[in-house]
């Protein structure tokens, strides 16, 4: 069962008098509980899909339908309903709350959903990527690796159907990436997620189920990771 289905879709932008085309006719899908991963040079267009796929933005043409929701007929309000109560995203940068400490930032998500558990999950997370010991620090007082960790912990706090992964292991060094792709994968199969990841690292591409390629804002193929 296919839970997000991208159907001939296309973002153009106009630049002065210009129309700029980032993504051109793409279409794929993506049953539930696959991994994918969406490699591709800089500029091709590969962050931008995410973002049509998790309902960030809008497509300039094509559909696109998300756990059985069509974006383009939501409204902006919908769509952040569906990826409050569907979706997970981690992301290059961590985007953690620099005034809220770790427990509080993984119990963000399960307090907008009014979850009378949230900092007993927050905490049991935190402990499962590692954290235990750090509850109580804010972002500055920990490495990039343990913000990392963090935002994982928060990306899985409401057990998502799906789990947008961009760039998830860009500011981090080789030995750390390793151990933050480990929890990735272990975390999306102990939870069954769907996992979209968007990456130029091809080692981290092969782990996933399958590998979309894209180029000049087209898919040039499909293979398996």
């Amino acid at each position: 069962m296919a839970i997000l289905e991208v159907k001939n879709v296309s973002k153009t932008y106009k630049s002065g008098n210009r129309v700029l085309t980032v993504l051109d006719e793409v279409s794929f899908s993506v049953d539930q509980g696959d991994s994918i991963a969406i490699v591709g040079p800089s500029g091709s267009g590969k962050t931008t899909l995410l973002g049509l796929c998790a309902g960030l933005d809008a497509a300039s043409n094509g559909s696109v339908k998300l756990v059985d929701k069509s974006l383009e007929s939501l409204t902006e309000d919908e769509r952040a309903e569906v990826r409050n109560q569907h979706i997970g995203f981690i992301f290059q940068n961590f985007q953690l709350l620099p005034t809220l400490t770790a427990l509080e930032n993984v119990m963000v998500p399960l307090e907008l959903k009014k979850n009378k558990d949230a900092r007993q999950i927050a905490k049991s997370l935190l402990e499962k990527v590692g954290l235990g010991d750090r509850l109580g620090h804010y972002p500055t007082q920990l490495s990039g690796g343990e913000q990392q960790r963090v935002s994982i912990a928060r990306a899985f706090a409401n057990q998502p159907k799906v789990l947008f992964a961009d760039e998830p292991t860009g500011n981090l060094d080789t030995e750390t990436g390793e151990l933050i792709e480990e929890l990735i994968f272990r975390l999306n199969k102990d939870q069954g997620t769907t996992l979209i990841l968007v990456t130029h690292d091809l080692e981290l591409a092969k782990k996933t189920n399958r590998i979309i390629n894209i180029r000049g804002g087209k898919v040039q193929e499909v293979g398996n990771g």
